[in-house]
């Protein structure tokens, strides 16, 4: 399954906020996390909040594409039905 993150680095914690739209309509979920954007720092942040958030191990989460850029696309492996039912438990960003 693949979904879009916009990421937002040094955001004071580690959240997933919810389902936001683009100005395109394009869906993508709003996640935060404390790490600084060095040395991958933030993307490993994001890959742990994920797997916790959807409880899939780390290495189920895998940045497809964006890694150097706020919106991210990210590949998470495992039952798609559970996951999509997770994904949408998280409701609408505020």
């Amino acid at each position: 399954m693949f979904i879009s993150i916009r990421l937002t680095p040094k955001g004071g914690r580690d959240a997933v906020e919810g389902w936001a739209k683009g100005a395109d309509g394009k869906r993508y979920l709003k996640a935060r996390v404390r790490a600084v954007p060095e040395d991958g720092k933030a993307n490993a942040a994001l890959i742990e909040l994920l797997a916790e958030t959807l409880s899939v191990p780390k290495s189920a989460v895998r940045i497809a594409a964006g890694g150097s850029a706020r919106l991210k696309r990210i590949e998470i492996a495992g039952d798609g039905a559970a996951l999509a039912a997770r994904l949408e438990a998280l409701g609408d960003a505020s």
